[in-house]
């Protein structure tokens, strides 16, 4: 993924330095020379931290857990990104999230950097007192290059709220007298966290495909009526009519945009089938979503895998392999579990027309490319799931100025920001024939590069 991630970077380089209108003063020689400083900057990452955690179980042994912090780049301020908890973690996984963070924060005018962290752990295979050891030590190790003017961490796959407050906890025990709110995003609100932080990257996931099809298709509608852009056609295709919808992931981010999709009045939806680690459950009339999320609560996070289990949540579907539901006959994939899901494997069989990447790079460069040119509308990893990266910028805001704010006013700056992204891309994916993850490059790129241009640091 990270060679999709700087091909890409590149392409966009390379559109840019034909366009002599764009950094007007660097003529000859001289633009030439910067591009090729541009290209060796975004490519690679500032500084990679790896640690050993010396972490004591309880059984008594004591285990050695890899363990990373990635800072790709912080032109436009501190660096920024979640911390993964999951055994396929590694250096080359992070080292990419850390860089799509960095185009993430400059695409959405968010004033972060890209960083990214990982612990090589199945956290469940962890009692709760192994987990706060493995926090802790997080810290303990890392703590020379987090702080809140520096490096921000917060929740991934496998974290959440509680792990934050507990290294927050220790952040705030080894600097004493030091600022400590804004060191960690994404924790409890009884922890100086922001209300509507939990739900806010799977409420953001929905919120630009909700956009799209409805305010924008409507908004637009005449001209794209008669556009014959690819992109065009199949957004009118699937505006104004009922949609069947598949959530690949039922985590923080997978449930909530199943449950915005639901409940949703501005679009005819009906989520037929979600999955997780374990199944794929799927009903052609429709989920009782709200049911299953109130099931897999009490359930370690899981969905039901058993017709008892079923019957337990109150719930009528059918039990597949939670691979089915990449490759079922429906109009909307959302993808909100891990990264290479569509691929060179499965890239024929994927039947949905819209797809949306509520996970990180869950869309391999292969598969991307083919469903791109089959008209296929792809809503990438950096522009969709970006709504846990602002509100974790206005906790930070919160926290700086020991203020808060409401949940409605949360809500409203999120999908405002998100709005103003979306009205600012839109326009160009839907009048010309590059991808939407292209514009979102190229987008994101002009920010990067005109801010390290100015701060000197392409000589």
């Amino acid at each position: 993924m990270e060679e999709q991630t700087i091909s890409i970077v590149k392409q966009s380089l390379n559109a840019l330095l034909e366009n002599e209108t764009f950094l007007p003063e660097l003529q000859g020689e001289m633009r030439t020379k910067a591009f090729t400083s541009l290209n060796a900057i975004l490519s690679t990452p500032n500084q990679i931290h790896k640690s050993f955690l010396r972490v004591p179980l309880e059984s008594g042994e004591v285990v050695r857990i890899p363990s990373y912090r990635v800072h790709h780049n912080d032109a436009l301020g501190p660096y920024k990104g979640g911390i993964r908890f999951h055994e396929s973690v590694n250096e080359e996984e992070v080292i990419n999230l850390a860089f799509l963070m960095t185009l993430k924060n400059a695409l959405h005018d968010v004033p972060f950097g890209g960083g990214k962290g990982g612990i090589v752990i199945d956290p469940k295979n962890f009692t709760d007192k192994e987990l706060h050891r493995i926090c802790t030590k997080y810290v303990r190790y890392f703590n020379h290059v987090l702080g809140p003017d520096r490096d921000i961490p917060a929740p991934d796959v496998g974290s959440g709220e509680r792990e934050m407050d507990w290294m927050m906890a220790e952040y705030k025990k080894i600097n004493q007298g030091q600022p400590y709110l804004g060191s960690f995003t994404g924790k409890s609100v009884a922890n100086g966290g922001s209300l509507g932080r939990r739900e806010a990257t799977g409420k953001g996931v929905y919120f630009t495909f909700r956009y799209m099809l409805s305010n924008y298709a409507k908004e637009h509608g005449q001209t794209l009526a008669g556009s014959d852009n690819p992109y065009a056609k199949t957004l009118m295709e699937h505006a104004n009519r009922p949609l069947s919808v598949a959530v690949q992931g039922f985590g923080n981010v997978g449930s909530v945009t199943a449950l915005e999709a639901a409940k949703c009045e501005y679009l005819q939806n009906k989520v037929v089938a979600v999955s997780d680690r374990n199944v794929t459950l799927f009903n052609k009339e429709g989920l009782d979503i709200q049911s299953l999320v109130q099931f897999s609560a009490g359930n370690k996070g899981d969905l039901p895998t058993s017709e008892e289990q079923l019957k337990e949540a109150g719930v009528t579907a059918t039990i597949l392999s939670r691979e089915e539901i990449l490759t079922m006959d429906v109009d909307v994939l959302f993808l909100a579990a891990l990264e290479n899901q569509l691929n060179t494997t499965n890239k024929a069989e994927i039947k949905a027309r819209i797809i949306v990447e509520g996970a990180n790079a869950p869309t391999t460069k292969d598969a991307d490319l083919y469903l791109s040119q089959k008209g296929v509308i792809i809503i990438p990893d950096i522009l969709a799931n970006a709504g846990g990266v602002i509100v974790s910028y206005l906790e930070w805001l919160q926290g700086r100025e020991t203020q808060f704010y409401s949940e409605e006013e949360v809500y409203n700056q999120l999908l405002d920001k998100m709005k103003h992204t979306m009205d600012t891309l839109l326009p160009l994916y839907f009048s010309d024939p590059l991808p939407l993850r292209q514009n979102c490059f190229i987008h994101a790129v002009i920010r990067l590069s005109t801010v390290l241009y100015r701060q000197g640091k392409l000589y």
